[in-house]
């Protein structure tokens, strides 16, 4: 019986991969570079080897491919992770990402590329190399280092701002023309739906997760976790997105639960293996002989990411208010492309918009880039020096004098009004984003269906009341939300013109929500226009004033930000140093990190106050853990044990050197262990005249005066399992466990015992 061509392709690919990778992690070079050459090696350009059958086949594995991959990157991505990274990574991400969308469409239009080519050639430029920046900083040491923080963030931004472009991509290419009003409905359809995901998401799924808490083993929440991402695929393709984005969302919908890192840790195998056939997937579309032919093009893309990307990225976080050695170790460290300009690139080859040779030239591009990203992290100290030295002294002043003032990390108290501002716009948008999806669920299913089985005026008016009524406590929240808050209270007593503002903000609110009313009227009574408008109005008074929609607006708010909140909370619970504090002692260049003791540190064993690291490196413990166990403001007297994980408070540069300490392996205690020291056993008589007879076992306190343990006690034809109060006779033969060296010398330490 002859295989499927599916599986056969399958055992190919990942046979090849194995062999490719394993080879890599012995070079100790990225394995994504290794899963690349496996591809080139089983693709159809490589025929020394056997080569895939189908490569329709291989195109189904790298579509699931990229699922798991965004599906993974969602769930570390985390909305609220995004607002935390705050204003450098975003600014720094959106100068970096907008020069070199722009410099590589000027690329393309140079060397006469059509527009879609170009612009394809644009996104995949803006596009740095998560995996590879990782590997780098783990192998360099330098992840702890403030700048790598820096870095990870604009990563945060760049992969949300990755999904956004393949959805304005997917859409430029489906019309083939740049229509500014047509992009502006596709981006505000995507956020729209994002949201609206979102809020129901975060609503519905924690929510589930909790109340079939009690059947949830690995293999429950994993079967779960996939027909939740997969559910999200269908759910985004039917209304016209990628299946990307759907997996992302999901991702990102369970990143806000208290299960996030459990469905992470049994996600990553699967992603693994899929990502694996992706990035195979991508190796077997180079053609060595279009790379032959464009080597030229490909070295001029090199230097142009070589060089613009660590400019560019180097004055946005320059930008953000940082100094100029921090932005020059960002700026060269995102000196790469990777991973999602090969998801990009495979967009454009499935929509059929972009020329065949642009896939290969794009990944050796980004093959050279990785191979030079760890030379440029070294670079950026050296050059950063020569460049304090040319510049202008007064540049260097301004420069500085910006950093300090940083006007995306000062933390300012917001006024008042800003607080209520900022509650209400929230408020309003969810809320009206809630009622939108609610308004066009009606419209689609709900008011065909209802008018179908009653039709004429009744159907009409019940499908009226049903829309409302689900838009109810929305609605009340949109009109009710911090009406009688603290603040409101305040800014209210304040003075009159306080007054007439916070009025004028009210009747807005009125006027949004007798908007939603009334496009529910007006679709099914269309020639009645003012008689609706004024029972939108007769409308929202009743909402206002009917407690039942009041209580179920607050209980709704209430699940959502229990849900929304869950994660939070518990993660708040078991760290040593709340979130707010961290930032407070960031503004004074004070660093929180959370270092792991090596099992074989020189360091374990000894005390604070014998290690002094406060005196010699300028660092304060501020808190252990040791297992769930948290000592808080440790004392001198405190010892240092094995897998203790350290709450220190430091500079990036004193922090760095406290690892390099702590990493300082024993080299007696790894002796020791190769020696492989073995329990061994042995027996004892006990003679006429031995100091034993006649004593309990628990007299002789045996394991703590010879380091031997009585297994058995041999006592004529008998084996006995002796208890601790068991008395030892003449002619009583002891079995006994212990290192061969214990054992020899045990009747010599018993009578010292005596």
């Amino acid at each position: 019986m002859e295989l499927s061509h599916f599986i056969s392709d399958l055992a190919l690919i990942l046979i090849t991969a194995s062999v490719a990778t394993l080879l890599f992690k012995w070079l100790k070079q990225p394995v994504v570079l290794g899963y690349i050459v496996a591809g080139f090696i089983a693709g159809p350009y490589f025929s020394w080897l056997p080569t895939v059958s189908e490569m329709e086949n291989v195109e189904v594995w790298a579509e699931i491919g990229v699922i798991f991959l965004l599906f993974a990157l969602g769930l570390e991505f985390s909305f609220k992770k995004l607002i935390a990274v705050g204003g450098t990574a975003t600014v720094a991400t959106m100068i970096n990402m907008g020069s070199m969308i722009i410099i590589g469409y000027a690329v393309g239009q140079l060397l006469h590329w059509d527009t879609m080519d170009s612009i394809f050639l644009g996104g995949m430029l803006s596009m740095s190399s998560t995996t590879i920046i990782i590997k780098a900083f783990n192998d360099m040491g330098l992840q702890k280092q403030k700048f790598a923080g820096i870095v990870f963030g604009m990563l945060i931004v760049e992969d949300l701002a990755a999904i956004l472009m393949m959805v304005m991509l997917s859409t430029v290419a489906v019309s083939n023309t740049i229509q500014g009003m047509e992009l502006l409905k596709s981006l505000l359809k995507l956020v729209f739906f994002i949201m609206v995901w979102f809020i129901f998401g975060i609503y519905l799924i924690p929510t589930f997760l909790k109340k079939v808490k009690a059947y949830l083993n690995d293999e429950t929440l994993i079967i779960v976790s996939i027909g939740l991402c997969l559910g999200m695929v269908l759910l985004a393709s039917k209304v016209g997105f990628s299946a990307a984005l759907g997996a992302f969302i999901m991702g990102s919908i369970l990143a806000e639960t208290v299960r996030a890192r459990q469905i992470e840790h049994l996600v990553e195998p699967i992603k693994n293996l899929f990502g694996a056939v992706f990035f195979v997937s991508v190796g077997m579309l180079i053609n060595p002989v279009v790379i032959k032919e464009y080597i030229g093009l490909i070295l001029i893309l090199t230097s142009v990411v070589l060089v613009g990307r660590v400019i560019f990225a180097s004055l946005g976080v320059l930008a953000s208010g940082e100094g100029l050695k921090v932005a020059l170790q960002s700026g060269f460290s995102l000196a790469q492309i990777g991973e999602f300009s090969f998801i990009i690139a495979s967009l454009g080859m499935s929509l059929g918009v972009i020329s065949d040779t642009l896939y290969p030239i794009i990944v050796t591009v980004s093959i050279i880039t990785t191979f030079t990203t760890p030379y440029f992290i070294k670079m950026a100290i050296p050059v950063s020096g020569v460049l304090e030295k040319i510049i202008p002294p007064k540049w260097t002043l301004i420069i500085d004098g910006y950093a300090a003032a940083n006007p995306y990390k000062t933390v300012n108290k917001q006024g008042d009004w800003s607080k209520l501002l900022k509650t209400v716009i929230i408020n309003v948008t969810v809320n009206v984003i809630i009622c939108l999806a609610i308004f066009l669920l009606w419209d689609t299913f709900a008011l065909p269906f209802i008018t179908k089985h009653i039709p004429g005026i009744w159907g009409e008016l019940l499908a009226a009341l049903l829309a409302l009524i689900f838009m109810g406590p929305f609605l009340s929240t949109i009109v009710r939300r911090k009406n009688h808050s603290n603040v409101y209270d305040k800014l209210w007593k304040d003075n009159h013109f306080n007054k007439g503002a916070l009025i004028s903000l009210g009747v807005i609110r009125l006027a949004i929500s007798c908007f939603l009313i009334l496009m529910v009227l007006i679709t099914l009574f269309p020639s009645y226009t003012l008689l609706m408008v004024l029972i939108s109005m007769a409308l929202i008074g009743v909402i206002i004033f009917m407690e039942g929609f009041k209580q179920q607006s607050k209980r709704l708010e209430a699940r959502f930000m229990e849900n929304l909140n869950q994660k939070q909370l518990h993660d708040e619970k078991k760290v040593p140093i709340l979130p707010e504090t961290a930032r407070r002692l960031l503004t004074h260049n004070i660093h929180i990190e959370e270092i792991d003791v090596s099992p074989q540190s020189v360091r374990i064993g000894k005390t604070l106050r014998e290690l002094d690291f406060r005196g010699r490196l300028g660092l304060n413990i501020v808190s252990i853990i040791r297992g769930n166990r948290k000592i808080n403001i440790p004392e001198a007297d405190e010892r240092i044990y094995p897998y203790d994980k350290l709450i220190v408070a430091g500079s990036d540069e004193d922090i760095q050197n406290l690892m390099k300490e702590l990493d300082a392996i024993n080299q007696a205690q790894c002796l020791e262990e190769d020696a492989q020291v073995h329990v061994s056993l042995a027996p004892f008589e006990v003679e006429e005249g031995s100091p034993m007879i006649g004593h309990s076992l628990r007299d002789l306190n045996i394991q703590q005066n010879t380091e031997c343990m009585v297994i058995t006690v041999e006592r004529g034809e008998d084996n006995i399992l002796p208890p601790a109060g068991f008395v030892l006779m003449k002619g009583d033969t002891l079995l006994l466990a212990g290192e061969a060296d214990k054992l020899s010398s045990f009747g010599t330490n018993i009578l010292k015992a005596f």
